[in-house]
C-alpha cells in the first residue's frame, strides 16, 4: 500500500517540539513517511543538545516529484533560520521563518503530495499576533476555508469548544445558533466518515448550573432551540447539561463528544482526564490538520524530560 506522506511543521524554534520529534521517531516506527519542515541548523543543534542521533535525507524543493523518501532516516526540507541557538527567547525574529514553513507545506499539500498536516506549536503573541486567534484560524484564512472547528480528540472521549482562543469577557457575544450548528455538522460527519461511528453528543450549558442571574439566558435563548432542532433531524444530543458536573465518570460514560461554549470549559477537564493522550484535529480544512495538544513550553526548552505522547498518538492518526 502507498501511504501519502505526513508533513510536519516543526514550529516556533525554542519550543519542546523537536525533543518529542526525536524521542517519538526513537519509540515508535510508522507506515507513512514524513517530511519535516525545519531548520537544518537547528535539528542537528538540537540532536546534538539531547543527545540524539538520526541520519537527514535532505530533499530539494525544486525536485518535488522525484522527492525519495527514507523511513529510516529525518526526510528534511531545510527551512533557513539564522539564529538557531538556544541563547534568545521567543520573539518575532522567528515569524518569517514560521510564515515560510507554513507556506512550503501548504504548497506541498496543494501539488498533491499529501493531505496530511501536523504543525508543532507556535507562539500566538509573537506570531499570531492579534490577528489570528490561532493555528486553527490562521490555516482557515490561509485556505480560505469558512467553516471550521477545533476537536480535541480522543478514542474515549472528544471534546469541542464553540469558540476558541478567546479571552472569557467575549466568549457571550461571540455565540450564536449558526456557528453551533455549523460546528456540531461538521465534527457529526468527521465522526461518521472518517471514525466510522455516530456521535453521541452532549451540550455544557454557558452559564454556572445553566442558570442566569441576567434576564438574557443563553442556555435558554440559544442552545436549548439549536439542540431541540438538532434532535429533530436525527441527531443523539442532549443539553444544556451544567459544565461542572458533566465530566462526572457516571455521567461523561454516556457520550463519545462533550460541546462546550469556551476553550477551558472542555480543554481542562479532557487533558486533566487523558493527559497527553489526546490531540488537536482541525475539521473543515481541505486536507487533514492534527497537532500535538501541548503549547511551546518554553521553560522545559532543551531539559529532555517532555513527554512526547501526543505527537505519538498525532502521527498514528494519520498513519494510514
Amino acid at each position: 500500500m502507498n501511504y501519502k506522506p505526513i508533513i510536519i511543521v516543526a514550529g516556533e524554534p525554542r519550543s519542546i517540539f523537536l525533543e518529542i520529534f526525536f524521542k517519538t521517531l526513537k519509540i515508535k516506527r510508522f507506515k507513512s513517511p514524513i517530511i519535516l519542515l525545519a531548520s537544518k541548523k537547528l535539528v542537528l543543534y538540537q540532536m546534538k543538545m539531547l543527545n540524539f542521533k538520526f541520519s537527514i535525507n535532505e530533499i530539494e524543493l525544486k525536485k518535488y516529484k522525484e522527492f525519495k523518501l527514507d523511513k529510516n532516516k529525518i526526510n528534511l526540507i531545510n527551512i533557513d533560520l539564522k539564529d538557531y541557538s538556544s541563547s534568545k527567547k521567543i520573539s518575532s525574529s522567528s515569524n518569517n521563518y514560521i510564515k515560510k514553513s507554513f507556506d512550503i507545506a501548504l504548497n506541498l499539500i496543494d501539488k498533491k503530495i499529501s493531505n496530511k498536516l501536523i504543525n508543532g506549536p507556535v507562539s500566538k503573541k509573537t506570531f499570531l499576533k492579534k490577528k489570528f486567534l490561532g493555528i486553527t484560524e490562521y490555516l482557515a484564512y490561509k485556505t480560505k476555508s469558512k467553516k471550521y472547528v477545533m476537536l480535541i480528540y480522543n478514542k474515549n472521549l472528544s471534546v469541542s469548544p464553540i469558540t476558541t482562543h478567546l479571552p472569557l469577557k467575549n466568549v457571550c457575544k461571540n455565540i450564536n445558533q449558526k456557528d453551533i450548528k455549523d460546528r456540531i455538522f461538521l465534527i457529526k460527519d468527521f465522526f461518521e466518515k472518517l471514525l466510522n461511528k455516530k456521535a453521541i453528543i452532549a451540550v455544557a450549558g454557558l452559564n454556572p448550573h445553566c442558570e442566569s442571574v441576567n434576564s438574557f439566558n443563553e442556555d435558554e435563548k440559544i442552545l436549548m432551540p439549536v439542540i431541540k432542532n438538532l434532535k429533530k433531524i436525527g441527531l443523539n444530543i442532549s443539553g444544556p447539561w451544567p459544565a461542572d458536573t458533566l465530566f462526572l465518570k457516571q455521567n461523561r460514560k454516556k457520550y463519545n463528544l462533550i460541546v462546550g461554549m469556551y476553550h477551558d470549559q472542555v480543554l481542562t477537564p479532557i487533558k486533566t482526564l487523558f493527559e497527553y493522550n489526546a490531540i488537536n484535529i482541525t475539521l473543515g480544512l481541505p486536507f487533514l490538520r492534527v497537532s500535538p495538544d501541548h503549547g511551546t513550553n518554553e521553560k522545559m526548552f532543551g531539559k529532555n524530560m517532555s513527554n512526547p505522547l501526543s505527537l505519538i498518538k498525532s502521527i498514528e492518526f494519520l498513519d494510514k
